[in-house]
């Protein structure tokens, strides 16, 4: 049944794809592989505000390829505010030469290919990347999440005392989940740099809990 669940939706998605020849998206992944990622933004309004650079590295088992990574930078439609620039260091004429949104987010397609992904609150990238890839791939990036919040949740609430667990207080917060995974921080805060600690992250929480 599931089997053909699956079948069935994979064909949906084929035929709801804009051209064949973005099928590589919907192809099994290869073993063991995943594809960290990160956005910087304008702001936090997933409908109005940019992605303003992109960050992606694949990891491999337990190891992060850091020799195949994408960072990109990408012009917004509009100028960037004094607090995006004191956020990201990435001043207007930073961005002037950043590609547009469509050809980044197509050039971070190929990068992923079907394998799936990983990333600190996820959801937000992906709803950035989607409202811009979806009008020219024809489907959201099907690929499936990993999300490191969830996974460091899983870990700690393990841990605590059956009494504990009915009202479980968890901090989830990105420096607090490192400092207590006993993990390395870079003070750079950009795209690609949040997407390698999210995958040291990944593969630490993946040991942790068995996932092997």
């Amino acid at each position: 049944m599931r089997s053909w669940l699956q079948s069935w939706q994979h064909q949906r998605l084929l035929r709801q794809l804009s051209s064949p020849s973005y099928a590589f998206v919907l192809e099994p992944p290869p073993l063991d592989e995943w594809v960290s990622l990160d956005c910087e933004t304008t702001g936090l309004d997933t409908r109005r505000d940019h992605i303003v650079s992109i960050g992606a590295v694949r990891i491999h088992g337990q190891r992060i390829l850091t020799s195949q990574r994408l960072e990109l930078l990408v012009r917004p439609p509009q100028g960037v505010s004094a607090n995006s620039v004191r956020i990201h260091q990435l001043r207007e004429r930073d961005l002037a030469r950043g590609m547009q949104a469509e050809e980044a987010v197509l050039e971070l397609l190929r990068f992923i290919g079907s394998r799936p992904l990983v990333g600190y609150y996820l959801e937000f990238d992906l709803a950035m990347i989607n409202r811009v890839l979806k009008p020219v791939l024809g489907i959201a990036l099907p690929q499936p999440r990993n999300e490191v919040s969830s996974l460091y949740y899983d870990y700690k609430f393990r841990q605590l005392a059956p009494h504990r667990q009915q009202n479980p207080e968890i901090d989830l917060r990105f420096d607090s989940l490192m400092q207590d995974l006993e993990l390395p921080q870079s003070r750079a805060h950009d795209a690609l740099n949040d997407a390698v600690m999210a995958a040291l992250a990944f593969i630490k929480l993946r040991q942790l809990l068995g996932q092997h």
